[in-house]
């Protein structure tokens, strides 16, 4: 993000005398470009130009000769005698490249430096210290740290007592912005003075134009080639270039630069490179400095070719794609040599280096859509590439170039050649008619035509009427984002103030509101999270390692995902086809960072392409699609179902005085399902299944409706799942169909069974079945059995509650005990009415399973 210091902002645009760094983001925050950050000033308390008026040299045990100084800091600052006069402070330094009568910068106790370094009187070497002299290292103005700043060597001259931070600009606020991506032009000084210039009034000078037009003699010879321009637009229209010779390029820029880049954000390097950084953070401009030398002409701006590799300037050779725009030079025949990833990184070949003295001055301009496609091929994104991203202006690079050059000139020395190359194939903007009565309409404002073509000329563009109430409007070149009406009406808005737009809430149309589906699923939604579930939001994005994370064979369907041409991350480049892939990623998160104890739930699609599908046509940008076309890419969109699913690890009661809690198990993501499946009104029968990952071939149901449809799964993890996602042991997950579960579902209305005031009757019955019956399937049983006893339908709850195999029971069966809750809504159940429903459910189970009363 931009970082904005207010005294370089102050050289485009007039700022009011004690503007704060907040109130700069105030008035810029009224046409939208908003606060990131405030960075306080570097330097804090007493800073203060002395003068050093006596130094002696003092010999130390250990080698080291310290200097005992008295500086004189000023009337105000001096050390206070016992008789009330003042004189010079002492100071010990350890530098020895200052003498009496330099000026120095001086810390007084009370001061606090970058690190932060606070500053005290304090007893070293046999004298108490009452301050310290500065290095640039010390004030966070360069890397310098073996002398101390003496004020003559940069150029500055300042009575004893000056405050040093304004001198040295140490004591500047500086206001980091957010810049939307619409508004490349924001991330200069340029584009930001013209905002403040835009919300507040003030007076704004350009430092871009006007831009030079004299004739000069053809320079360094520079050719644009492209055969394979993306999207029918060639990756570069412009290429300006200026020979500078005999230049100190190596050495350190002034101090003033290297400041203002560190206040941008930026660590200076050297001088050629600290000049081209430092235009191109004020009028937005890319450049690059080349070493003279090592360059052979002419320079082409080409595609690259299959196989080509470049080394750029991080030291890394990179593999090149054909349709990465490239700079390169003819040692070896015409463009055989690459330089440069043209707009995103320079080569190594043709750096600037410590013996560097001639260099080539390129400014250029690119094609914003190869720019962003080549920084994110390499990984690469730099600080060219993001401002060309967004679009920079046509008509910057030969003004750029002067700046460079006349900088190099002033602090390097050297000369700079008179001819010039600037290689320009740009087209003059398209204008394009807009209506007056638009920006009123959209935004409900009622705009005057005075007020909307006084905002189009203040932005910069051309309006030409064309007839009544419709103009021609030419945006400026720096606003590459103006193309329609609508872009403009925006700017209407922006600029009139959107507080001025009033807030009209539309009222509720009568007899409207959620559909059936959309009570269901939040009815289900909120019985998950009153069981103790809590809703989680993952992204639905997934690599093949995380479905290799839940043991999915290699011909299971799930396994047939979308892949994304442009991913946010080329780690996941798949769309998820089921949740437990990223809900499972999310409980192991949970647990690596202490909550162990999870139980998470999830409702969202799942991306499901059928066998053989293709990928979505890629339609051309700027055009409206054909119907054609609208057909084409919705027939290539692949079903979206949406699912529910839920992941249970560690205790799901927590331990405590009354006992050791409980841990999740199969049977809480099978109760879960078996909610989820109340709230929506379906009966849903449960299946032992075996064959399906990532569940425990033992410990899995499949959740089928009456007539078998299969609607999901639910049950204990296989243990290698577990153990991949590091979660606690015997975890379990549920994961289910919604929209297939919400269509079995009836819609009719169900009506509310009374609440009966009669009291309850239990009986419990515990049966012994053969071991391989179901227990879900005895369940059945016993609620039909109970169901058709003579007393009635009195059954109010049926649990299963204790399973036993033993010593008891005959080999090969198993006792399932159930707990019956009954209750008659009309009267009190007598004993021969609960005994008959006993009676009831031990025949029913006996009939289907041979099931005998346990003794």
């Amino acid at each position: 993000m931009p970082r904005i210091p207010l005294s370089w902002l102050g050289e485009h645009v007039e700022l009011p005398a004690g503007l704060t760094a907040e109130q700069l983001a105030a008035d810029l925050v009224r046409v939208g470009l908003e606060e990131e950050a405030i960075h306080a000033a570097a330097v804090t308390g007493p800073l203060v130009v002395g003068r050093v008026v006596e130094r002696t040299p003092e010999p130390q045990k250990n080698g080291k000769t310290i200097n005992w100084c008295r500086v004189d800091v000023g009337d105000e600052h001096n050390e206070v005698a016992e008789d009330g006069t003042r004189g010079p402070r002492g100071i010990v330094c350890g530098a020895h490249n200052f003498d009496v009568g330099d000026h120095v910068v001086v810390a007084l106790p009370g001061a606090v430096l970058p690190g932060p370094f606070p500053i005290a009187s304090r007893k070293t070497y046999g004298h108490v210290s009452d301050g310290m002299i500065c290095s640039a290292r010390e004030l966070g103005l360069g890397e310098d740290h073996s002398g101390i700043i003496v004020l003559s060597e940069l150029g500055l001259d300042a009575p004893v007592g000056t405050d040093a931070r304004e001198l040295l600009g140490l004591g500047e606020e500086v206001l980091e912005i957010n810049v939307t991506p619409d508004r490349g032009y924001c991330f200069s000084m340029r584009g930001v003075a013209r905002e403040y210039a835009h919300s507040t009034g003030a007076a704004f000078t350009d430092p871009g134009l006007p831009e030079p037009v004299d004739e000069r003699p053809a320079g360094f010879a520079v050719e644009i080639e492209d055969d394979a321009p993306i999207h029918g637009v060639p990756g570069a229209d412009r290429f300006v270039a200026q020979v500078v010779r005999g230049v100190r390029a190596h050495d350190p820029s002034p101090a003033w630069l290297q400041r203002r880049l560190q206040q941008a954000g930026m660590r200076p390097i050297s001088l050629a490179v600290d000049v081209t950084n430092y235009v191109m953070l004020d009028l937005g401009q890319p450049l690059h400095a080349y070493d003279l030398a090592t360059l052979a002409e002419p320079i082409v701006v080409r595609r690259a070719r299959p196989g080509e590799t470049i080394r750029t300037l991080d030291d890394q050779v990179r593999t090149l794609d054909p349709q990465d725009l490239l700079i390169t030079d003819s040692p070896d025949g015409r463009g055989s040599r690459p330089i440069g990833l043209a707009a995103v990184m320079g080569g190594g070949e043709t750096e600037v280096g410590p013996t560097t003295s001639d260099l080539l001055i390129e400014a250029a301009h690119f094609d914003p859509v190869s720019v962003a496609r080549t920084a994110r091929r390499h990984r690469l994104p730099s600080e060219a590439s993001k401002r060309f991203e967004r679009g920079v202006d046509p008509r910057l690079p030969r003004v750029a170039v002067q700046r460079v050059v006349d900088l190099l000139v002033e602090h390097g020395g050297g000369t700079a050649d008179v001819a010039l190359t600037d290689v320009d194939r740009t087209t003059p903007v398209a204008s394009f008619e807009f209506d007056l009565e638009q920006p009123g309409r959209l935004v409900g404002v009622p705009y005057t035509h005075d007020e909307v073509r006084s905002v189009l000329t203040e932005i910069g563009c051309e309006v030409r009427d064309v007839r009544p109430g419709v103009v021609a409007v030419t945006p400026p070149t720096w606003r590459p984002d103006l193309t329609t009406g609508v872009d403009l009406v925006e700017e209407v808005a922006r600029l009139r103030g959107y507080d001025a737009i009033p807030s009209v809430v539309p009222p509720a149309p009568a007899g409207l509101g959620l559909t059936w589906e959309q009570r269901a699923r939040r009815g289900i939604a909120d019985s998950l999270a009153e069981s103790g579930l809590v809703e989680v939001l993952s992204y639905p994005f997934v690599s093949t390692e995380q479905l290799d994370a839940l043991a999915l064979p290699q011909d299971d369907e799930r396994r047939r995902a979308v892949r994304l041409v442009n991913p946010l991350s080329d780690a996941q480049p798949f769309m998820r086809t089921d949740l437990l892939v990223t809900l499972l990623d999310t409980a192991r998160r949970n647990v690596a960072r202490g909550n162990v104890d999870v139980c998470v739930f999830e409702v969202g699609l799942v991306t499901r392409p059928g066998a053989g599908a293709g990928a979505a046509v890629s339609l051309p940008g700027g055009a409206r699609p054909s119907q054609e076309d609208l057909a084409a890419l919705e027939a290539a969109v692949p079903p979206q179902p949406r699912h529910v699913a839920g992941v249970l690890a560690g205790r799901v009661e927590p331990a405590g005085v009354w006992g050791a809690g409980r841990r999740a198990d199969h049977g809480d993501a099978i109760a879960a399902v078996q909610r989820v499946a109340q709230v929506a009104g379906l009966e849903v029968r449960l299946v032992a299944d075996g064959a399906r990952a990532p569940w425990h071939p033992g410990r899995c149901a499949r959740v089928e409706t009456a007539d078998g449809a299969v609607l999901g799964w639910a049950g204990e993890l296989h243990p290698n799942v577990v153990a991949a996602h590091d979660l606690p042991a015997r975890a379990a997950a549920f994961e289910l169909d919604l929209d297939a579960l919400l269509a079995a579902a009836p819609r009719e209305a169900r009506q509310a069974r009374g609440v009966s005031t009669f009291p309850v009757a239990k009986e419990d019955v515990a049966l012994v079945v053969p071991s391989g019956v179901p227990a879900a399937d005895v369940l059945d049983a016993v609620r039909t059995g109970a169901g058709a006893s003579a007393a009635g339908d009195v059954v109010e709850d049926v649990r299963l509650f204790d399973v036993y195999e033993g010593d008891q029971v005959a080999p090969g069966h198993r006792s399932l005990a159930f707990s019956l809750r009954l209750r008659a809504d009309d009267r009190t159940l007598t004993a021969a009415e609960t005994a008959g429903v006993r009676e009831a459910v031990v025949a029913e189970a006996g009939a289907r399973f041979g099931a005998t009363l346990r003794a």
